[in-house]
């Protein structure tokens, strides 16, 4: 006999004993969550701010741009060029610093910049659907809050020459009590369920990328085509959702309820209803 144990055949030798292993196991997998941890802390970082930064700096010389056509009397040219300044957007409920110039174009490049105008959309003011995307995190995030609008809320286009008052549609629901709810609030003056063919136009919905019927002429009928002169005109922002995902889109509609000329020195008061 002897005092040294043998080592039971298929045991861990000594100094490798099974908890050892486990505690071994779970330290490595620990510190490749700390490392994903990081790397995922690092890239939203990345979208949060950085982005936000170089966006900042597009979007300040895409309005510096847009003010000096504008000063120059320069207006809307017929087929403006893909990243040219067309208008600038203000969401009063925002806040008085919610101001960005909307770019012509839908394309990365373009958002980037500031929200896009949809190119194949009404243009601020005609008969039809003015449609314009925005990124909701990072580049600038000028639709981060969009699922805070609520129904009769304003949109304010300005152009060369005039302000366009849009105000966001009856929320799913609402129609059935608004004439006894909201009919009768100064804010949603003009703003009220939809006739046919507009019925099913409601002020807020989740769909997929693919459904770009929201932004047709009449929401959800693309194959629908009306006169000019029989279109309302609305208003319809889109942007990612939810936050950190590209899974859906959040789809905001508004309808046009007052149109005022420019006049040097004054603003809508609309702009001051926060």
């Amino acid at each position: 006999m002897t005092d040294v144990m043998t080592p039971v055949r298929g045991a861990p030798p000594p100094g490798r004993r099974s908890g050892d292993t486990v505690r071994g196991v779970i330290r490595g997998i620990g510190e490749v969550l700390i490392t994903l941890g990081l790397v995922v802390g690092l890239f939203v970082f990345y979208e949060v701010y950085v982005t936000d930064w170089f966006s900042a700096q597009k979007q300040q010389d895409a309005t510096n741009q847009l003010d000096q056509a504008w000063q120059n009397h320069r207006g809307l040219a017929d087929r403006p060029l893909d990243g040219t300044g067309i208008a600038k957007i203000y969401i009063p409920s925002f806040g008085p610093d919610f101001v960005f110039t909307v770019l012509q174009g839908t394309g990365s490049d373009v958002l980037a910049a500031g929200p896009g105008h949809y190119p194949d959309t009404a243009m601020p003011g005609q008969p039809g659907n003015l449609g314009i995307a925005g990124h909701r995190v990072g580049q600038g995030s000028p639709f981060n809050s969009l699922d805070l609008l609520g129904s009769c809320d304003s949109i304010v286009i300005e152009t060369v020459d005039h302000w366009y008052v849009y105000r966001v549609l009856p929320l799913s629901g609402e129609a059935p009590s608004w004439a006894a709810t909201k009919a009768s609030q100064p804010q949603c003056k003009g703003v009220g369920p939809m006739a046919a063919p507009y019925q099913d136009v409601m002020g807020k919905e989740i769909v997929l990328p693919s459904q770009r019927e929201v932004i047709a002429p009449v929401p959800g009928k693309p194959d629908l085509a009306l006169p000019p002169d029989q279109e309302a005109r609305l208003i319809t922002l889109t942007t990612c959702h939810p936050q950190f995902s590209a899974r859906q889109r959040l789809i905001v509609h508004g309808i046009l309820v007052a149109q005022y000329p420019k006049v040097p020195g004054q603003r809508p008061a609309e702009l001051n209803a926060f």
